[in-house]
């Protein structure tokens, strides 16, 4: 066999293939350059550990999957039985197949099985254009009888220079909250049985080098890509070894392989950057902007009505909302829940999905008329995985749920969920939704809710969610097939349905439920860790938000809706003449710069006030760029410092400038520093990335924005 080294944008991988074993990772990481092929080997020879006392005899090495035969006693990445035994493997090397063609993807492909426990094993791994990592498991039963599968986790070799761990948690309305913590001997697991990614899903976890940021510091990181139940780690041993991985968590019996049965692990997403938490991003981003089906036309600006009307429909009332959403140059309309049969609050009507006669006598083409007539879009609200007992669906079908044997789940939201995987429900949906979409071709969007857990979800008896997971998937494929113009978005009670996975469907997220400016600021930040603007709707809420009540003015909404896909959730009807023209201005500014926002760098600031926060984006060509400089609260400093504007070209110069068109902070009119007063000024990209610029003092849960412009 051999040692294979594939090299892919400042990115190395070293797999030691040379058997008899399964392959392990020698090296990931920083790009080690064009390598001798005789320091190959000797690279992997520098690297095997010394024997140790009170150990065993010969030097024990971490391969692709980790076996106790080999010495392993971390967590299994593989563990399973057939009637209590093959419960441990000795997989041996049948073949490595590679194919790096010197540009765009390099893949390798391990072939190994372990005929004593009937098993065979394949191993997948793309290293693409980014430098980004995929991994991915394939296990086949080669045995005469069944085999149950517990768990099966593609794992990756960290380094013993990263010391410290950050991932996210949190809940409803507080999505993508960080926490971090050095990293101590054992593992750090976070599991998801939501049934869906959850609220408080980790969309990275990140191990890195003490104290890393932003923009410094050498980080690892790696992200689960399925949409059920699952599991990210971090571990580090006594013996040495430190790792990440990831994997879908699995239930007792929910999968068992029958002869010839395969099971294919979810995709392991890994990234490395020498560059802090941005250079992961960088990474991330650049792989989603290259995929075949990532958006290529422009974002259209969205308005959705649930919190302009909730459940209050009437057609003229809606019309009168489409016509001031066109004044301010809306480009798409979307009509949230409310429209279906029987659904005048959320105890009802879910799973009947045709347009309620009493609130719809002429159905809803009357309103998509409308809107399209206006230039816009038509969008519309749907939760197809869900059903209300108050519904003539569960009515006729209620065996059509999932439930353990005897009993319904309890119920959240007034709500259970239909089994996808029952092929009658997955057929009526399909054919319900298809009929919807061909029935009115105006409809281009759907903003696909999913607004509870999976909770005792079981499919005649037994664990029902990697099913479902799977169903969903076939589901979103085949209406994408039928109907390629229809974008959709995943929301899930916000974003409680945020992955890679999904978003290979998809086309954007709905980040939270909450539109409160102050925590949309966090909960965007942190999502922008791995997903780029334009896949993330970020839209203008009302001056009090319905979730938090917190009363914020219309720039400091506006100036956080700017940086992903633009939108407005509010009832502008009811709003002053002067209002919207102040809104229009926004939304002008998000069209002006949408080129940038979407395509650019985003960039994030380390400053040392913790109530300073300040973003960005700048074009790759070093051209322009655009910062919104925020202050969260007050702090003991009146005058927290100058602010750094990280990511320009160092040897250029720059006009900074406050953004033009839309109106400036109250403080920033009363107290802005000299070169605010002078209209803005011009320093080299190496001045505003190390020195900075004083900004004014301004009040807590305001935001200034600079436009930055290449001048030489």
């Amino acid at each position: 066999m051999t040692v294979v080294h594939l090299r892919r944008a400042r990115t190395s991988l070293v797999l030691d293939a040379r058997g008899p074993g399964l392959p392990r990772v020698v090296h990931w990481g920083a790009d080690l350059g064009p390598l001798h092929p005789d320091e190959l080997p000797a690279l992997v020879d520098a690297t095997v550990p010394p024997v140790v006392p009170s150990s065993f005899d010969a030097p024990t090495v971490l391969s692709l999957l980790p076996e106790a035969s080999a010495g392993w006693s971390g967590r299994p990445a593989l563990a399973g039985h057939r009637d209590r035994t093959a419960w441990s493997t000795a997989f041996r090397l049948d073949g490595i197949d590679v194919d790096d063609p010197g540009e765009g993807s390099a893949r390798i492909t391990v072939r190994a099985a372990d005929p004593g426990a009937g098993l065979s094993l394949a191993v997948e791994i793309d290293l693409d254009p980014a430098g980004l990592l995929l991994l991915r498991h394939r296990l086949r039963n080669d045995g005469a009888t069944a085999y149950e599968l517990r768990e099966l986790t593609p794992v990756l070799p960290v380094p013993a220079v990263a010391t410290e761990l950050l991932d996210l948690t949190g809940r409803w309305c507080r999505e993508r909250s960080p926490q971090r913590h050095p990293w101590p001997m054992g593992a750090w697991v976070r599991e998801g049985r939501h049934g869906r990614t959850g609220h408080d899903a980790t969309l990275l976890l990140v191990a890195g080098t003490a104290g890393f940021g932003f923009r410094h510091g050498q980080v690892w990181a790696v992200h689960t890509a399925w949409s059920g139940d699952h599991v990210t780690f971090a571990e580090r041993r006594p013996t040495g070894e430190a790792t990440l991985g990831g994997g879908e968590l699995l239930a007792p019996g929910e999968v068992v392989l029958a002869p010839g049965g395969e099971y294919a692990t979810p995709l392991l997403y890994a990234a490395w950057s020498d560059a802090g938490l941005d250079g992961l991003s960088d990474t991330l981003h650049t792989h989603l902007r290259a995929r075949p089906r990532h958006p290529r036309t422009p974002r259209p600006v969205t308005l959705n009505v649930w919190e302009a009307v909730y459940f209050d429909h009437d057609l003229d009332r809606l019309r009168t909302l489409a016509d001031h959403a066109a004044e301010v140059g809306v480009e798409r309309f979307v009509l949230d829940d409310g429209w279906f049969r029987g659904r005048r609050d959320d105890t009802a009507g879910l799973g009947d999905w045709y347009a309620d006669a009493d609130v719809w006598p002429d159905g809803l083409q009357p309103l998509i008329d409308h809107v399209t007539g206006q230039g816009m879009q038509f969008g519309l609200w749907v939760e197809p995985e869900m059903v209300n007992p108050d519904s003539d669906l569960f009515r006729a079908h209620p065996g059509w749920v999932l439930s353990a044997p005897g009993r319904l789940p309890p119920p959240w939201r007034h709500q259970q969920v239909l089994d996808l995987a029952h092929p009658e429900a997955y057929g009526h949906l399909l054919e319900r939704l298809d009929a919807l979409l061909t029935a009115h071709p105006g409809i281009g969007y759907l903003k696909w809710d999913h607004n509870r857990d999976l909770t005792e979800a079981g499919h005649h008896g037994r664990p029902g969610v990697h099913e479902q997971t799977l169903a969903v998937y076939r589901l979103l494929d085949e209406l994408r097939r039928r109907h390629p113009r229809v974008e959709i978005e995943s929301c899930a009670s916000g974003g409680a349905r945020i992955d890679l996975e999904i978003l290979r469907r998809t086309d954007r997220v709905w980040a939270s439920d909450c539109n409160d400016a102050l925590e949309r600021l966090a909960i965007q930040r942190w999502t922008g860790l791995l997903l780029p603007p334009e896949l993330v709707g970020t839209h203008i809420g009302p001056e009090r938000s319905h979730t938090t009540h917190r009363v914020h003015d219309l720039g400091f909404r506006a100036a956080t809706a700017l940086f992903g896909h633009h939108g407005i959730e509010w009832d502008i009807g009811a709003i002053s003449a002067a209002e919207r023209r102040e809104l229009a201005a926004w939304v002008a500014l998000h069209k002006r710069l949408r080129p940038l926002l979407h395509g650019g760098r985003v960039v994030r600031v380390d400053h040392p006030d913790p109530a300073v926060w300040a973003h960005g984006v700048v074009a790759h060509d070093g051209t322009r760029a655009v910062y919104a400089v925020a202050r969260l609260g007050t702090s003991v400093a009146q005058v927290p410092g100058p602010v750094r504007l990280p990511g320009l070209d160092r040897r250029r110069r720059y006009a900074v400038r406050p953004a033009a068109g839309v109106p400036e902070p109250a403080t920033l009119q009363l107290t802005g520093p000299a070169w605010l007063a002078g209209g803005g000024v011009t320093l080299s990209g190496a001045v505003l990335a190390t020195v900075g610029l004083q900004l004014p003092a301004l009040h807590p849960e305001q935001t200034v924005l600079l436009e930055v412009t290449a001048v030489d």
